[in-house]
């Protein structure tokens, strides 16, 4: 979707996997996120989505009626006044793809937590993703009580009165909670007025080099182009200070892996911006805030598929320290989060495999030593990264990552 304006923000949408946060994106942007083959055939999320729309306000009408996403006023056909256009990012809810959440949050300034109104309050995903959402950071949530029309009144209440008690002690806890049937259109005009007010545009400072998390990477050449027409790999997430614009030179690290058997290292890629695009509209330069894609002239092969994703992209010698080995404060939970059992958490030891996240990278360290809070790992694919940021952990569970901690590197 075409958007008048720069994105100034990026709202998540996380939650149990079929409880509706596609269409939701859907209703308010127009696209369905759900892009790749496999997500269109199955009907869920797997790679993170994204699309970008613009919210307006009606002159006259009272609110909530009065917003919408709509140039002209729903109601008297007056032209609306542009409020912010905005960026959604449609994290999977599947089980077994915590790990691309966790990469959604990083760039996340609110969030929208999606709940069915038809289940039981909360599915293991509902948990484990506001769990992440508090250990990334992102404090500014809504919850969406969805599928209103498909229970009745008593059900609705119920359900109700079962996410008041899932979130009482929780970041969430005094999050709005607004009702909704995405199918029929039901109270968008509410959760628009809603997230004006809940979910404000981040400062920036855009005094500082640019610095950009890549949450996805892409090859956008079609099969049987002529060579003539092929373009270079595409990169895609989030400034998150700093100005960008075409022609800059910028370099991406941890980079690619170099060498061959046992003798490798990671080297930095380096590159031109040879486009810029954001809401729907190419860019000569972009500033933080939303969402925005950046054509280099890097050979396809190495951003096809989301393989840069996790990486950071600034000015050539500006990036954070490129970490093979990382130390780490951690603060256990009690309970593991994610499972239908109620397990304990039992401490971290040396020799065992961790799943870690931090920013938009996620990557597997082995414990190499582990004292009361703090672990020191080796990692099977480094991350550029620096001292104070947060960091996701998860345990290998019933064959399933599972979050069992967060804390910020050393």
């Amino acid at each position: 979707m075409k958007v008048p304006a720069q994105p100034s923000v990026n709202i998540g949408t996380v939650g149990q996997v079929d409880h509706g946060k596609t269409a939701i994106v859907k209703l308010l942007t127009g696209e369905s996120t759900d892009r790749h083959s496999e997500e269109i055939k199955r009907g869920i999320s797997i790679r993170l989505g994204y699309a970008d729309t613009a919210f307006y306000k009606c002159p006259k009408d009272e609110p909530p009626q009065n917003y919408g996403t709509s140039e002209v006023c729903k109601n008297d056909g007056s032209k609306t006044e542009l409020l912010r256009a905005v960026s959604f990012v449609d994290s999977p809810g599947h089980e077994t793809l915590m790990a691309t959440m966790l990469s959604g949050a990083a760039i996340m300034d609110g969030a929208l937590l999606v709940i069915a109104a038809n289940e039981d309050v909360p599915q293991p995903q509902t948990k484990e993703h506001l769990m992440a959402l508090s250990i990334i950071g992102v404090d500014k949530i809504i919850i969406v009580q969805n599928k209103i029309d498909i229970v009745s009144e008593e059900q609705a209440k119920e359900n109700l009165r079962q996410i008041k008690e899932f979130v009482k002690g929780t970041i969430a806890e005094n999050a709005p909670i607004i009702p909704m049937s995405a199918h029929h259109r039901v109270n968008i005009d509410t959760l628009i007025e809603t997230i004006e007010k809940v979910i404000p545009s981040r400062k920036f400072d855009e005094a500082k080099p640019a610095k950009m998390f890549i949450a996805r990477s892409f090859d956008v050449n079609q099969p049987g182009s002529s060579p003539d027409k092929f373009v270079g790999g595409v990169v895609g997430g989030t400034l998150l200070q700093g100005r960008m614009k075409v022609g800059d030179e910028i370099q991406i690290a941890p980079g690619r892996q170099a060498g061959a058997g046992t003798k490798t290292e990671w080297v930095s890629i380096e590159s031109t911006v040879r486009s810029l695009h954001t809401g729907g509209s190419s860019k000569k330069e972009v500033r933080p805030g939303g969402l925005i894609a950046v054509g280099t002239n890097l050979d396809p092969f190495l951003t096809k598929s989301d393989s840069l994703v996790g990486r950071v992209v600034g000015p050539p010698g500006s990036l954070p320290p490129v970490l093979s080995k990382i130390s780490v404060e951690i603060h256990l939970l009690d309970r593991v989060v994610g499972t239908a059992e109620d397990l304990r958490v039992d401490p971290i030891k040396t020799g065992e495999p961790l799943m870690v996240s931090v920013g938009t990278a996620t990557t597997v360290g082995v414990v190499s030593s582990a004292r009361e809070n703090t672990a020191d790992m080796t990692l099977k694919i480094p991350v550029a990264a620096e001292a104070g940021q947060r960091v996701a952990v998860s345990r290998r569970i019933g064959g399933k990552w599972r979050l069992i901690g967060h804390g910020v590197l050393r």
